[in-house]
């Protein structure tokens, strides 16, 4: 299998490296792809050092799969002319994530939806991913009315500046504005602000929580609203979720369907304090669900909490997930 990553110097583009080599994935030919100051770069995988390649060599090269870390422009100028060569395309940016013609798919959930048509998948957003395992066997089995969900997001969510931001003020160095990742510090700080706002005064995380839900859920009648906040966590967001659902359902049976469930991991024993922190998320794959307790001001509430490390599950291993299932159920060549 050949296989691309553009975006390869980055966090995500790191990660992704290390969860391809962990779970041996069937790679034949890798080409790593980077913004121009990278070109010619040596990154090393699996005792073997690659050179950093231009994005229009990768193009040329016809890889099977071309994975995208490198934000919407570069997605929105690249992802289908590497399609048009044949290559399948997963792109971790929020560019082609609504797009009616684009899969937006976390395997565990919506997998079944791929076809050996999509020469374009879609990575949702990482504060999304997590919510979809829990939240899918809830709705299958007691269907969800409403959604009011609060997150506590990574600051290495925003990217390499934003980590050099809580690092130098960490050391109590000053940054210029142009240098900092968000307009107030992020050390020992919280900022009730993730990604732009609009001019309905919510931000582009907040929206994407909305629209990529009902996507993947495929049900526009959910009311949702939510607020994204970013912490000073290094790794791993956290997700206070509260659901109205239209059907009765018994909290044994809520903790037994997540039991059971692909990929979730529930620690919920609050009288021994377990329930889970990004610490225990850290560098592992699994989204992990906790403080799952009734809502005895709604009928049909419930509320939980849920973590995932945002780099792995929510980026990076949810894209090598994306191309284990194509290889499983032979949807690529």
């Amino acid at each position: 299998m050949k296989v691309a990553i553009v975006g390869a110097t980055g966090l995500v583009g790191n990660v992704l490296l290390k969860v391809l080599s962990e779970r041996n994935f069937p790679i034949s030919e890798l080409i790593l792809v980077a913004s121009a100051r990278s070109i010619g770069k040596i990154i090393s995988y699996q005792g073997e050092d690659y050179t950093v390649q231009s994005v229009e060599s990768a193009i040329e090269a016809r890889p099977d799969i071309a994975i995208f870390s490198a934000g919407g422009s570069t997605s929105g100028k690249y992802a289908k002319q590497f399609a048009a060569v044949g290559t399948v395309v997963i792109d971790n940016s929020s560019f082609w994530r609504m797009d009616k013609e684009v899969p937006l798919v976390v395997p565990e959930v919506n997998g079944s939806v791929l076809t050996k048509d999509d020469l374009l998948i879609s990575n949702p957003n990482c504060s999304t991913m997590q919510m979809m395992l829990p939240l899918k066997v809830l709705h299958e089995a007691f269907s969800i009315k409403r959604l009011v969900i609060s997150t506590y997001q990574s600051f290495t969510g925003t990217g390499v500046n934003a980590v050099n931001q809580y690092e130098a003020e960490k050391k109590g160095e000053k940054l210029s504005a142009e240098e900092c990742a968000y307009p107030h510090p992020i050390f020992a700080n919280c900022l009730p602000h993730c990604g732009d706002f609009d001019d309905t005064a919510y931000t582009t995380e907040e929206i994407k929580l909305v629209n990529e839900t009902r996507k993947i859920l495929a049900d526009d009648t959910i009311a949702i609203t939510a607020t994204c906040v970013r912490v000073p966590v290094f790794g791993g967001h956290s997700e206070s979720i509260n659901i109205e659902f239209r059907n009765e359902f018994d909290l044994k049976k809520v903790i037994q369907l997540l039991q059971d469930s692909e990929g979730i991991i529930v620690q919920d024993d609050w009288k021994n304090n377990i329930y889970p922190t990004p610490l225990d998320a850290y560098d592992k794959d699994e989204v992990f669900v906790g403080r799952i307790r009734r809502d005895h001001s709604i009928k049909n509430g419930l509320n939980m909490w849920v973590v995932s490390d945002n780099l792995r599950k929510g980026a990076a291993t949810n894209t090598v997930q994306i191309a284990e299932y194509l290889l499983e159920h032979q949807l690529i060549n």
